[in-house]
Parts: structure tokens; C-alpha cells; sequence
């Protein structure tokens, strides 16, 4: 067998996570919008992350989940804001820890890129209806055209946030997940709060990059301290708006870093954009993973890399190069439930099947 750095078991705190191929968050947009079970998982998210379980990842982090019914990119999205929630959120556990991965959640507030219709409905801004709501963000400034103008917080609102993700997480643990990361990239709200470009407030919270990156950090921070020392707090970022030099930049992040590494961040999963409607990003195969390796190399902190690592041996060689400690995996594994296992395949690691699935091996 090799020696292979993506079959490595990683700890975190105290928590040991059997491969450094994870699964990315990924939004479902299949949750009830109406009744009595709004924004919980239901059949389809256990049948979905029970298959990824079974395809060996070392952890799954469950889609952007809001942490208050406002919070939520669509109607149809996952919510943790209500004890209501909490038995669906328990299916999904119990199915990931029966395979042997660490289930992880993304706790999120969409600002004023929320109430949107699901994607494949257009996923332009609702007004009315179900799944339309005001949204809130730091400053009274649009996504873009067809989106509503946002609220701006004021004290007592984000006040209100941070407590959510702060409630969120106390019911992410009661739910059985083992790891949490917070949203802060794609444009959402503790995104917007980061970027000149959507927070134009003149308070304690806008201005300088130290105000600007307040609300993220203190969000961190209580959060860090409703969780047990051994459950990895992680927060996903956008390394840049792709808008230099006006936009939120590469070396901004690595100051973000060090600052949430400070109040016990364990970990920056680093992704781009999603704040600017017109940026022009340069997509290709590994394009945001020098991202990764900067924080990595000038924060001190743990990174994990995504977006457009496709193959087994591009993840195996930029673990070995040093530019990050996990790959996580979105689209690949929304195609092939299976990557993982391939990958082991691929790389001659111990990674066996479930004996339910023996005889596929020759297969992989």
C-alpha cells in the first residue's frame, strides 16, 4: 500500500478524521418551505448524505444551514434555528457516523443574498410568496439587479446574528455533529460585512479592515465558547471578490486568519468570489488552491482547498506540495458518490468497501 497524504488521518483538537477527503458543503434546496418541518432535513438529505457516507469521506460538512429563518438563501434550505429541526438533523448524523465519517455543518446567514428562488426556478429575488422575506445586510446596498434592497443592521440586529450562531451551534452539538464552520465567504452576510465593496457602514463595524472583519471574528469567538475543546471550529472564506484593489483581497484574508485564528479557529477552508456579481474569476483545474497555500504559509493555519480538483492525483500532489491539509470535494462527488473510494484505488490506500458493496470492487 502507499504512503498516500490524502488517505492521512488529520486531527483536529481532539477529534480524528480518517482521510483528508472531505465533502464540501453543497445546498440541497429540498426542505420544506411550508408547514410544520420548515428548513428540516427530510428523506431526500438522508438518502443524499447517507450515499456520500458510504463513499468514504473523512468528513461530510452538510450544506449552508441557517441560523435564523431569515438566514436562509432559499426557502427550501436548511434551518438549525428550532428544536423542531433538530430530529431530521439527528438522521443525518446517525447515517454519516455509521460509515465512520466526523458529520460536520455549515452554519449561515445570506444577508442580502437571501430569499431567492431555488436555483433551477431562476434564483432571482422573491418579494412575495413563499420563501420571500426583507433581507438584512451590513449596508442598504444590492447584491445586483433583481435582488431586493436590504435592511441595514443595526445594533440590536446583529446582535440577533451573532446570538443565532451561537444558538445554531448549541443545537449542532445536541444534534450529533461533530464539527462546525461558519459561513463567511460566497457573498453572504459575514462575507458582506468583510468587503468594502457591500459594507459601506461609518460605525464600529465598517471602515477599516479591523471593523470590517469584527462582526466575523466575534461571531467566532462565541461560538468557540459554546463548543467542547475537542469539536474543530472551521470557517469558510472567500480568499478575494476577484475586484483588486477595491474589493476584499488575498492579503485582507490572511489578516482575517490570524485574527480568527486568535479566538480558536481551527481552520480556513478557502474558496473565492460570490460577492461581486460582475467579477470576472478565472476559472480552472485547482484555481483558488494558491489561496489556500498563502493562508496556510503566512496565517499559520490549517487550510483546506477547494474548487475544481477533479482527480485523485491533483488532490494527492497539492497535499504533498504543501499548499493545503484537506481537499474537499463538491461537484465530484455530486456526480460520483464514489470518488473517494476510486481515489483509494488510484493511490494503492487502504480505504475498503463496506462488505454490503464487495463485490463492485473490481469496479472502482
Amino acid at each position: 500500500m502507499s504512503d498516500s497524504q490524502l488517505f492521512t488521518p488529520i486531527t483536529l483538537r481532539g477529534t480524528e478524521i480518517s482521510n483528508r477527503a472531505w465533502m464540501a458543503p453543497m445546498c440541497q434546496y429540498s426542505a420544506d418551505v411550508e408547514g410544520p418541518l420548515v428548513g428540516a432535513p427530510n428523506d431526500w438529505h438522508v438518502a443524499h448524505y447517507g450515499a456520500r457516507a458510504v463513499g468514504g469521506p473523512g468528513a461530510i460538512i452538510v450544506e449552508a444551514t441557517g441560523v435564523l429563518p431569515e438566514g436562509r438563501i432559499t426557502g427550501w434550505d436548511l434551518g438549525i434555528w428550532d428544536d423542531a429541526q433538530l430530529p431530521g438533523h439527528r438522521r443525518l448524523t446517525a447515517a454519516m457516523e455509521a460509515q465512520g465519517v466526523v458529520p460536520g455543518i455549515q452554519l449561515a446567514h445570506a444577508g442580502r443574498k437571501a430569499s431567492t428562488a431555488r436555483p433551477w426556478d431562476g434564483g432571482s429575488g422573491l418579494t412575495e410568496g413563499p420563501g420571500a422575506w426583507q433581507v438584512v445586510a451590513p449596508s442598504a446596498v444590492a447584491f445586483t439587479e433583481g435582488y431586493p434592497e436590504p435592511v441595514a443592521l443595526d445594533e440590536a440586529g446583529i446582535a440577533r446574528v451573532v446570538q443565532g450562531f451561537v444558538d445554531a451551534a448549541r443545537r449542532a452539538l445536541e444534534a450529533g455533529y461533530r464539527l462546525v464552520e461558519l459561513h463567511a465567504a460566497h457573498g453572504y452576510l459575514l462575507h458582506q460585512f468583510l468587503s468594502p465593496v457591500s459594507n459601506r457602514r461609518t460605525d464600529g463595524y465598517g471602515g477599516s479592515l479591523d471593523n470590517r472583519i469584527r462582526l466575523a471574528v466575534e461571531v467566532a469567538e462565541a461560538v468557540r465558547a459554546v463548543l467542547p475543546d475537542d469539536v474543530p471550529l472551521l470557517a469558510r472564506v472567500s480568499a478575494t471578490d476577484w475586484l483588486e484593489p477595491e474589493g476584499w483581497t488575498a492579503d485582507d484574508t490572511v489578516v482575517l486568519a490570524k485574527a480568527l485564528g486568535e479566538v480558536g479557529v481551527d481552520a480556513l477552508h478557502v474558496s473565492t468570489g460570490g460577492n461581486v456579481a460582475t467579477a470576472s474569476i478565472p476559472i480552472g483545474p485547482g484555481y483558488q488552491v494558491r489561496f489556500a497555500r498563502k493562508v496556510r504559509e503566512e496565517a499559520g493555519l490549517p487550510t483546506i482547498a477547494v474548487g475544481m480538483i477533479t482527480e485523485p492525483l491533483q488532490a494527492e500532489q497539492l497535499l504533498a506540495d504543501g499548499a493545503a491539509d484537506v481537499v474537499a470535494l463538491a461537484r465530484p462527488l455530486l456526480a460520483d458518490p464514489m470518488w473517494v473510494r476510486r481515489a483509494a484505488v488510484a493511490l494503492r490506500a487502504d480505504a475498503p468497501l463496506p462488505e454490503q458493496y464487495s463485490r463492485a470492487a473490481a469496479l472502482l
